[in-house]
């Protein structure tokens, strides 16, 4: 009953909210201090960025599509949210990393549609919608339709099998909420750029409200078997303040289909329509 109410508010318009100006330090401090209990992270809302083309910094591209969408299917240059701009990797696995760059168009697990995983799926080019009780907090995700609970009140508990959102066990650090990441699926990377990561996985999230519309997110990735010490991502989180902000679909299977399956259509005749789909005398 609670997640299906939670679904249902996940669907439904925001409220309208009122645009507001940089805050001060002084009204930012306000913010955190004066409020009772934990902070309400409660609402939609967006990284502004290019982290999940590649979460190093990184200057335009081309891509595979430029052929057919022109300047609309460039990669767009990007600032790295890797704190202190170096990951730390193992040398061996620096060379598989870079082999999944080289390849990425047909490796990238989240190109096919797969759950981008945690913390990749924050930062995919669609916002996420907050819902926040005493004892779970409830992310949904516009990218893939995904969700995820956050529980608040099973310490010291753990999957018992990994899954593609991992399982997220939280806790408030005074206004600050901590989340610890475990059992993610080895599978998934953290970027288009071939950024990856073992079944050892643990990811530590960190939700700062700095003032009513922005969230400080950070995200510290430790994984011995690929890196050789722990490293962290951060980039602020902006809320959604258009008066009909809400969470659209993108169920984004039938859109790596192309991807996956285009080789088992050369026997057609003729192209398919611009738009991915194939063309009637083509069936």
């Amino acid at each position: 009953m609670f997640i299906a109410s939670l679904f249902l508010l996940s669907c439904s318009p925001a409220p309208q909210q009122t645009p507001t100006s940089t805050p001060s330090a002084a009204s930012t401090e306000s913010a955190a201090s004066t409020s009772i209990g934990p902070p309400d992270l409660s609402g939609i809302w967006q990284a502004v960025n290019t982290a999940h083309w590649n979460v190093e910094g990184h200057t335009a591209k081309k891509m595979p599509v430029t052929g057919v969408l022109g300047a609309y299917g460039g990669m767009l240059a990007g600032t790295s949210v890797v704190v202190g701009d170096e990951i730390p990797y193992r040398a061996d696995a620096l060379a598989k990393k870079e082999a999944n760059q080289a390849d990425w168009a047909n490796l990238d697990p989240a190109a096919k549609c797969h759950i981008p995983g945690i913390p990749r799926q924050t930062y995919m080019p669609a916002p996420l919608q907050i819902l926040q009780t005493d004892t779970e907090i409830f992310i949904a995700y516009e990218w893939g339709s995904n969700s995820r609970s956050i529980y608040l009140n099973r310490p010291g508990t753990s999957a018992p099998l990994p899954s593609w959102m991992g399982y997220s066990l939280g806790r408030w650090e005074g206004d600050t909420l901590v989340v610890d990441v475990t059992s993610q699926m080895a599978d998934t990377w953290f970027d288009a750029a071939g950024n990856y990561h073992s079944g050892s996985l643990h990811v530590e999230e960190r939700y700062r409200l700095i003032d009513d519309d922005h969230i400080d997110y950070q995200a510290t990735i430790t994984d011995l078997e690929v890196y050789t010490a722990p490293w962290t991502m951060r980039m602020p989180l902006h809320r959604r303040i258009e008066e009909d902000a809400r969470l659209l679909e993108y169920k984004c299977v039938e859109f790596a289909e192309d991807l996956l399956y285009d080789h088992l259509r050369q026997g057609y005749d003729g192209p398919k329509a611009l738009d991915g789909s194939l063309r009637e005398d083509n069936i």
